[in-house]
C-alpha cells in the first residue's frame, strides 16, 4: 500500500504545487481558452484552427482528438451544453491557446503504459468543445504525474476557475480532505475562501440526493438548502422553498421559527396555486449531546443549546441565552478568564462556573 504523503502547502495554489516547474505553472496559471485575435483564413474554419501557429515550449505538442480521454480525477461531472457550444464557435473562428496538459494513460491492472492513449488533466472542456468545432488535433503538453498530483490538479484547477457547481465543489474539498489529508484551513488559505465556506459546503453533503439533485441543477443555491441540514426529512422543506421562491434570509428565519414553535407540519404551495401539508422532524440528539448541553447550562447558570450539523464528529454551534446585561458582562469576563469583580445578582446569574 502507497504511504498517504503529507500535503504541500498550496499557498497560491497551482502556483505553489508546481513552483519548479514554469511552463506548467505558466500553462495552469492562464485563464485565457482560445486565442482570441487572428481572422480565419478562407479554407474551413475547423482547419484553420488546427493550424494556429502554437508557441514554442518544450514539450508541447498536437495530439489527435481520439487519442485523448477525460481523466479519472476530473470533479465535474455536468458539461453546459450552451457554455460548450459558444466555446466551440470561437474556437472555430480562432483556435485553441491554452494547451491541454495530459499524461500517458496506464492500464489500470498492469500499470503498463497504453500506446498512444493519453488522460486528460486539464482541459477536459476545451477537449470537448474541440469536438463540436471538429477538430482532429488540439495542443497539449505531456507530463508525468503521479496519480495524487493528477487529482490535485484537476481538483484545484476547477476550483480556482470557478467551473464547479456547488455540490461539484463540495465533493472536490472533500476529495482533497479526505485523500490527501488537508485540513480545512489549509484548503482555505490556497484558495482565497473562509474556512466556514468550506465547512459548510462539505456539510451540504450530508442532505440527501433528491435535494443536492436540486442544487446541482440550480433550482437551489447552497445557501438555501444549508439550514435544511438538521432535518431528518428535508426534501418536503426543499420543495416548500422552491415552490414559494423563497430567499436564502426568509428561509433561515422559516427554520429558526420552526425550532422554536417545534411544529412538524406545515402548508405548501403547489405547482396549480393550491396548497398542501408537508410534515417534517428535526434529527434527534444524542443522549450524550443533552448531557452536555445540562452541564454547560448548570455551570453558567444560563441556558445553553448545542446543535451539530451532519454528526457528532462535525462542526457545530453553541447558542448561550442571558438575561440582562449583569449576565452579558458575566459572561464576557468568563469567556476573557478573567475574574468577576462583582457578584452577579442573585434573579440574573444564579450560578458560577465550577473549577
Amino acid at each position: 500500500m502507497t504511504k498517504k504523503a503529507k500535503p504541500r502547502g498550496l499557498g497560491r495554489g497551482l502556483n505553489a504545487l508546481f513552483e519548479d516547474d514554469e511552463e506548467l505553472v505558466s500553462i495552469l496559471s492562464d485563464d485565457g481558452e482560445v486565442a482570441l485575435g487572428g481572422a480565419p483564413t478562407a479554407q474551413s474554419s475547423a482547419d484553420s484552427a488546427s493550424d494556429v501557429e502554437m508557441p514554442t515550449k518544450i514539450g508541447l505538442q498536437r495530439l489527435g482528438i481520439e487519442q485523448l480521454e477525460p481523466g479519472v480525477s476530473q470533479p465535474r461531472m455536468d458539461f453546459d451544453e450552451d457554455a460548450l457550444q459558444t466555446l466551440a464557435k470561437s474556437i472555430e473562428a480562432h483556435g485553441i491557446l491554452q494547451p491541454l496538459l495530459v499524461r500517458q494513460k496506464r492500464d489500470v491492472v498492469t500499470d503498463e503504459i497504453i500506446p498512444d492513449r493519453y488522460e486528460i488533466i486539464a482541459g477536459e472542456r476545451r477537449w470537448r468543445a474541440a469536438q463540436k468545432a471538429q477538430l482532429h488535433e488540439v495542443p497539449v503538453v505531456i507530463r508525468e504525474l503521479e496519480d495524487e498530483q493528477a487529482m490535485q490538479i484537476a481538483l484545484i484547477e476547477n476550483l480556482q476557475r470557478e467551473d464547479l457547481n456547488p455540490v461539484e465543489e463540495a465533493l472536490a474539498y472533500q476529495r482533497l480532505i479526505q485523500d490527501h489529508n488537508y485540513t480545512q484551513n489549509q484548503l482555505a488559505e490556497a484558495l482565497g475562501r473562509s474556512r466556514s465556506h468550506i465547512a459548510n459546503m462539505t456539510r451540504m453533503l450530508t442532505l440527501p440526493e433528491p435535494v443536492l439533485d436540486l442544487v446541482r441543477h440550480g433550482d437551489l443555491s447552497a445557501g438555501h438548502v444549508r439550514s435544511l441540514i438538521t432535518f431528518d426529512e428535508p426534501l418536503p422543506l426543499a420543495e416548500k422553498i422552491m415552490a414559494e421562491g423563497m430567499s436564502v434570509r426568509a428561509v433561515e428565519r422559516y427554520v429558526s421559527a420552526l425550532n422554536d414553535s417545534g411544529k412538524t407540519a406545515d402548508s405548501a404551495k403547489t405547482g396549480g396555486g393550491k396548497t398542501k401539508q408537508v410534515s417534517f422532524t428535526m434529527k434527534e440528539k444524542d443522549a450524550d449531546l443533552l448531557a452536555l448541553e445540562k452541564e454547560l447550562s448548570d455551570q453558567l447558570g444560563m441556558a445553553v443549546t448545542l446543535d451539530m450539523q451532519g454528526g457528532s464528529h462535525s462542526d457545530g454551534t453553541v447558542r448561550i441565552a442571558f438575561k440582562g446585561l449583569s449576565q452579558l458582562d458575566h459572561l464576557i469576563a468568563l469567556m476573557k478568564g478573567s475574574a468577576v469583580s462583582a457578584r452577579v445578582q442573585e434573579d440574573d446569574a444564579p450560578m458560577k462556573l465550577r473549577d
